[in-house]
């Protein structure tokens, strides 16, 4: 549990013993690849960390179609946070992407965080303030920008994301058929 600490100390000022009473409520797992954290229709109970691995966050559309929403990479907090803090059935899917190791906070342990670290507020505002600010920049980039800059992006955003996932996934959460994506790999090594 080394890495969440040092993520935490990062966030926020905590000590030592606040720490151990918070993450002793915790459990580590490791997951294979493709399994599913978190199913639609059901209350998200639970926050991820992941200490090492990959995991996707997907909705599948009323045709079954799946849809990349979003990436989620080492040192990163991952739930259907809008669902969680609602206490409602989610719409999502979390997919493990490759082998992921996580911390699992349950909902009593991010209650009990609220309640008795000192910063335990501020480190929860903390995850939804960039949660927010990246589902916010994610809706104006599918807008405001061409598939080709969203591309170039990816990797800005995601490192070393196209040596890990499917391309499909990719051209999925870029918003583009996977006939897309490849003509965009080509003109870059093209370029090369």
């Amino acid at each position: 549990m080394e890495q969440i600490r040092q993520v935490m100390k990062q966030m926020i000022n905590v000590s030592e013993d606040e720490l151990n009473d918070f993450l002793s409520q915790a459990v580590t797992k490791t997951f294979k690849r493709q399994e599913i954290l978190s199913r639609p229709n059901t209350i998200p109970n639970e926050i991820f960390f992941i200490n090492k691995g990959l995991i996707r966050v997907l909705i599948t559309d009323n045709e079954g179609t799946e849809h990349t929403i979003h990436f989620a990479l080492e040192n990163q907090f991952i739930a259907d946070y809008s669902n969680f803090i609602q206490k409602q059935p989610s719409i999502y899917s979390l997919q493990t992407l490759e082998e992921t190791q996580v911390v699992i906070l349950p909902r009593s342990t991010i209650e009990y965080g609220y309640k008795n670290l000192i910063d335990g507020q501020k480190m929860g505002r903390f995850i939804a303030e960039y949660y927010f600010i990246y589902q916010d920049n994610r809706i104006k980039n599918m807008y405001i920008r061409t598939p080709k800059q969203r591309y170039d992006s990816i990797t800005d955003v995601f490192p070393n994301i196209h040596n890990r996932v499917p391309q499909h996934m990719i051209a999925s959460y870029l918003g583009i058929t996977p006939i897309h994506l490849s003509r965009l790999k080509k003109a870059e090594i093209k370029k090369l």
